[in-house]
This record gives structure tokens, sequence and C-alpha cells, in this order.
């Protein structure tokens, strides 16, 4: 089934990706939306403030860290019945992790018209950051974003463990407070202790770490800097320190842009 969202271009409701932190990450259009905005209601514990500095003077500004759904809501209704817009500002990309699925059934009952911006993700950040290929050519070709299990359950069928035996890159969100669990899943998942990791903490911020590691020496790792929330684990088994090229430049590799 086919549908549409003819409403979006006008919709007085834009749920936008900030990135990762990096102010220069948020995109043209999400910024744009943020000044243009009569209520700015953002993440606090998540997005810095810098991102929302944007914002118009005569904006209303929240902080949505201390509120609830029902508290964000009623906030984001009166500002649309006033004949407002709002811009509701998520870290990163507001699809992952982001809590927007409750946010947007609330407002189908209310007939209020929604749009969303995509943010850069902390994984792809991370990726740039430390100079990683998350696909690797003939080695690893697939990307899981995946998390350890928490107070929200994961399914059955998306442990960490089963995630692992694909032996593809994994980005590993919500899970620095556990990193011995985190270990003890990728080798049960067949991972070997030398396999790369790159732990990212508050990628894009400017107190960013960037640590490549092992499976092996995580543990020692976070404990040693430190590590607890906003950071992101790149499992990375493609990297073995070999050459691997892609074709898409191999000079005898044709296709239909080159002879």
């Amino acid at each position: 089934m086919t549908t549409t969202r003819p409403e979006w271009k006008t919709a007085p409701v834009w749920f936008i990706g900030a990135g990762p932190g990096d102010p220069e990450l948020i995109t043209l259009k999400g910024a744009r939306m943020i000044a243009e905005a009569d209520l700015v209601l953002y993440a606090g514990s998540l997005v810095p403030p810098v991102i929302i500095e944007g914002a118009k003077p005569s904006a209303t500004v929240m902080d949505s860290a201390s509120m609830n759904l029902e508290e964000t809501h009623a906030a984001v209704v009166k500002t649309v019945r006033d004949g407002g817009t709002v811009a509701r500002v998520h870290t990163g990309d507001p699809s992952l992790y982001g809590a927007i699925r409750e946010q947007m059934r609330l407002l189908d009952k209310e007939d209020i018209g929604y749009g969303t911006i995509p943010g850069v993700t902390a994984s792809f950040a991370a990726a740039a950051a430390s100079a990683t290929s998350l696909t690797v050519p003939e080695e690893s070709q697939s990307v899981i974003i995946t998390r350890l299990e928490g107070r929200t359950p994961v399914p059955e069928t998306e442990k960490l463990r089963d995630m692992a035996k694909h032996r593809c890159a994994m980005a590993v969100y919500l899970s620095a407070a556990h990193p011995e669990r985190l270990v003890e899943e990728l080798r049960v998942g067949g991972l070997e202790d030398d396999i790369v990791v790159v732990i990212a903490y508050r990628v894009g911020w400017p107190e960013q770490k960037i640590i490549r590691t092992t499976i092996g020496n995580v543990c020692e790792t976070v404990a040693e800097h430190n590590l607890t929330r906003q950071t992101v684990f790149l499992v990375l088994p493609g990297e073995d320190n070999k050459e691997h090229f892609s074709k898409l430049y191999d000079a005898g590799f044709l296709h239909g842009f080159r002879n």
C-alpha cells in the first residue's frame, strides 16, 4: 500500500535531527526550521544548547529533558492551536532510538500535520571522526545498528550475540554502562578478541573522545576513560589490516559511465 502525506510541506510540527553534537552537522533545513519555529522543544540532556541558539527572539525554547510525553505533547498542541509552528529537536537522527512514534500517534489523533528532517547519527559521525569505512570490499557489506538489552527489552531474534554471528560491521548504541555484557555477547556470537572496536564518546562535542581498541580491551578502555552515556561502539570484523579495494575505480571494471 502506498501512503502519502501531502500536508508535510506546510506541517506545523517538525521532528528535526540535530546530529551528534557538532552544530555544523545539522542540516540547512533543520537549522532553518529551528530559526522559524515559535516553539523550540529540544532534548537538553543530549542536544547541545548551541544547536538551538538560532531560535528567533520571540520563540519559546523548552528543554524536554525533565518532561514526560503528555507534557511535551500539551506544549506542542497549544502552540499549534495558537497558530504557531514547532521544532521538536532530537539528537542524531530522530528515526533511530528517537521515541518519535508515540509523538506522531498523538499528533495523528489531534489531526495535526508533521514532517521529519533527518540528521547525522552518532555511528556515522564516529566512522567519519575515526576515518573508518564501515563497509569493506569482499569482507563486510552490511551494517547492523543495535544495542544491548536494558530497561528497554530487545526482541528475542535481535540479541546482540545473534547479530554478531553475521560478522559484519555493527554500531552498538546505549551500551556503555555494561561493557562486560557487551564483550560477552560479542564473544558468544563468535567474534574474536582481536577484532577492532572504535569507541566514540560524545562524538561531535568539544569533549569528544575517539578510541581505537579491540574486543578484548573494551572493558579496560571504557574504565580507563570513564565512558558512560553518549558512547557508541563500532565493531569492525572487516578491519583485518589487509588491502581491500573497491572495483568502482578499478581501470579494468567497466560500467555505464566508463568505457
